[in-house]
């Protein structure tokens, strides 16, 4: 098992995953599930290499993206140095493996080396199974609320409940 930055090779698939993960979605979190992503900004991610994978027996297994900036989710804490995770996505044939706590554990690395203090991420609707998942991985659940303004942001976040989870670095 490896992880490295995904490549704009890895498109077709990351688009692949996000739609798998959908379908997974729909079926246990019918309230609220990822919209289809704009092309144009999985491309920049991986322009700006922010994007990343886990390989296992050279198949991608796991995807997510990484930001510095998450004013319109984060609002007045966005001022904070912090890293915010994105969009992870499992391939199905590897569900089971804990790839949450396998990104914590790189994202502090990561975290570390960018000079930042907080490990953020977020999730939409109250999905308590979903909550307890990121605890256990080591997130703090910081609570549930609505965004003041959506706009600018995927639609799954339009009038949602936006859980956010968090890890301070020493």
């Amino acid at each position: 098992m490896k992880i490295e930055n995904s490549t704009i090779n890895d498109l077709e698939e990351i688009f692949r995953l996000y739609k798998e993960a959908t379908g997974f979605q729909k079926i246990r979190f019918p309230e609220n599930q990822w919209p289809e992503f704009d092309r144009e900004l999985i491309v920049k991610e991986l322009e700006e290499n922010r994007q990343f994978k886990i390989v296992i027996d050279n198949r991608i297994a796991c995807i997510w993206a990484v930001t510095f900036s998450d004013a319109e989710i984060w609002e007045e804490k966005n001022s904070d140095p912090a890293i915010y995770i994105h969009r992870i996505a499992t391939n199905q044939q590897f569900r089971g493996q804990n790839f949450v706590k396998m990104i914590v554990g790189w994202a502090k690395e990561f975290a570390n080396q960018h000079h930042k203090k907080f490990i953020r991420l977020d999730t939409c609707g109250n999905n308590l199974k979903l909550i307890s998942h990121y605890q256990k991985a080591g997130f703090n659940f910081l609570g549930i609320k609505k965004l003041k303004d959506s706009k600018g942001l995927p639609a799954h976040y339009e009038n949602a409940d936006v859980c956010y989870f968090e890890i301070e670095l020493e």
